[in-house]
């Protein structure tokens, strides 16, 4: 089983950063890909950014510029930098794995952004 952790979360000003991680533990599989989703208030889950086992990114529109994805193998954890935060970024971030054998979610993390 795959477990995964987020944590960095928290609340932030309008143009602040954050850094979201996400440790992966277990039995990690034939890794296909990592990523970042979030959830923000009365809003479905939608894809933030993507991380394939080869190390390609990939990034939504509205985060592209200001976030960037990455990947530490030697300690299994990924991570989301986020700078130029606006209020519209308010969300729980979610962790996201998948492998040959599944799919994969973190509990969540909480982002504010506000003045």
């Amino acid at each position: 089983q795959v477990q995964l952790v987020e944590s960095g979360g928290g609340v932030v000003q309008p143009g602040g950063s954050l850094r979201l991680s996400c440790a992966a533990s277990g039995s990690i599989f034939g890794l296909v890909a990592m990523g970042w989703y979030r959830q923000g208030p009365g809003k479905e889950r939608e894809l933030v950014a993507h991380i394939s086992s080869g190390g390609s990114t990939i990034y939504v529109d509205f985060v592209k510029g200001r976030f960037t994805i990455s990947r530490d193998n030697a300690k299994n954890t990924m991570y989301l930098q986020m700078n130029s935060l606006k209020p519209e970024d308010t969300a729980v971030y979610y962790c996201n794995l998948r492998t040959v054998l599944g799919t994969y979610w973190g509990q969540g993390t909480q982002v504010t952004v506000s003045s």
